[in-house]
């Protein structure tokens, strides 16, 4: 399926939406599992919404940003900006100068839209403060950005950008199901937001008490010419229940009971590393992210909307990861999970500050992120749930073929979900992926085959 659309959209000159009320000036220190130099960059998320017969003398621009000013006296440190202190620590400043509201018009339909990541022409759909102002920074300046576009077809497209030192996608989606109540006549968010950030505050002495794998450095076996971004190739591919039966007929029963991320999450990276051809004894890192909400349940309140996940990471030689079996990359994978406890988390946070707030180590690694329970399938702002609801791009760093998102895809006329994994390989070693994939599906079960697309890489 070719992924190419062109269409115009005509956009209104960007405002401020400052509180509807008037909110506390106060400050407002992050955690510091907020508070790290890996998540100083904005992360977007994208909502579709076909036509509404009921909503049609309604317009979304007009309620949704209504919606935002109420909305923001709950959420008012969003409103503000942030400032960074002495050893760099950040803290908001509750000032209620607003977040950047957009309304636009698209000469395109929803339902010509793919319903996954990468979307075409975001840079249109999506206002980019820092590209047309030539900053990349995240002190002193908005913390949000909203665009919403009215489709053709009597549908739009809500767009949002935030810094993710404020909140994490979860968080995220707290803050537009709140938006979604209050844009259907709610005074109160069914879910009122907690600050409390210092629940997750390095302790006092700060100990590192468990292995953390995602801050090794792994030492490079052999010299390789990093490859230009113009030979990376984008492909998403798709697995439905039939594609994760029959993989899990590939693991040995002891690992019976792992879930479909933890299968998945191992499948891709030990083909992704087969069809790479890697130095037998180079070391290869899988990192994952692991909301760590339910590992937190007596310290983290219903509301809490700061970053609360992790990153465990696991290591093997390419020549063990390759040559083994599914089950032993399985098997890692799902200690690793099991690891994630209360101490974990906090040991995490604690290293993350000894280390002066320095990100992971992404030398030799695939990052991964499950969003397939994301909410932004549910939100509704008066024109039903979305026919697409995630994440704007397919990659989870900003380094081309680093890492991508598990999405989950919603299917019509009651077809089950699927989940998607966006790619991003050299051309050589895309082809090779694919032909590893299937390998395993043929033997797993004669005949099962994902599908895949490709994506025109200037996307």
């Amino acid at each position: 399926m070719d992924r190419k659309l062109f269409f115009q959209v005509r956009r209104q000159p960007p405002e401020l939406i400052i509180p509807a009320k008037p909110t506390p000036n106060d400050r407002k220190p992050l955690s510091d599992l907020d508070d790290r130099d890996g998540l100083r960059y904005k992360l977007s998320g994208v909502q579709i919404y076909g036509p509404n017969p009921c909503m049609e003398n309604d317009d979304p621009v007009k309620v949704i940003r209504e919606a935002l000013a109420k909305t923001l006296v709950f959420y008012f440190p969003f409103a503000g900006r942030l400032r960074e202190g002495p050893d760099r620590k950040l803290t908001v400043d509750c000032t209620g100068e607003g977040v950047v509201f957009v309304a636009a018009k698209a000469d395109v339909r929803a339902e010509e839209f793919p319903l996954y990541p990468p979307f075409p022409c975001m840079d249109q759909l999506l206002y980019d403060h820092d590209h047309l102002h030539g900053s990349h920074g995240i002190v002193n300046s908005p913390l949000m950005f909203i665009q919403v576009t009215r489709l053709l077809c009597g549908g739009f497209m809500l767009a949002i950008k935030f810094t993710h030192n404020m909140c994490d996608a979860f968080g995220m989606s707290q803050f537009l199901t709140a938006l979604g109540d209050i844009a259907r006549g709610r005074t109160n968010p069914s879910v009122l937001p907690v600050w409390k950030r210092e629940l997750l505050n390095v302790r006092n002495p700060p100990q590192a008490t468990c292995t953390h794998h995602e801050f090794t450095q792994l030492a490079t076996k052999s010299t390789t010419d990093p490859i230009p971004d113009s030979d990376m190739v984008y492909r998403s591919f798709f697995f439905n229940s039939t594609n994760v039966s029959v993989l899990r007929n590939l693991v040995p029963p002891h690992l019976a009971k792992c879930s479909t991320f933890d299968l998945l999450a191992a499948c891709i990276w030990r083909n992704r590393t087969i069809a790479l051809a890697l130095h037998p004894q180079q070391r290869v890192r899988l990192v994952f992210a692991v909301n760590a909400r339910s590992r937190l349940k007596s310290s983290i309140p219903i509301g809490y909307y700061g970053n609360v996940f992790v990153l465990p990471g696991v290591i093997s030689t390419v020549d063990e990861l390759c040559k083994n079996p599914i089950g032993y990359a399985l098997e890692l994978v799902m200690n690793a999970k099991a690891n994630v406890t209360e101490e974990y988390v906090r040991s995490f946070i604690d290293l993350t500050v000894l280390k002066a707030r320095a990100p992971i180590s992404t030398e030799w690694t695939y990052i991964v992120d499950d969003l397939t329970q994301l909410g932004l399938w549910d939100t509704n702002y008066g024109w039903g749930k979305p026919i697409y609801g995630g994440m704007a791009y397919s990659e989870v760093d900003p380094t081309p073929g680093t890492g991508n998102y598990f999405l989950r895809i919603r299917k019509k006329d009651g077809d089950e979900d699927e989940i998607v994994a966006p790619m991003c390989l050299p051309a050589s070693a895309m082809e090779k992926f694919e032909k590893e994939l299937e390998k395993l599906l043929v033997f797993g079960n004669y005949g099962s085959h994902v599908s895949c697309t490709k994506i025109p890489s200037a996307l």
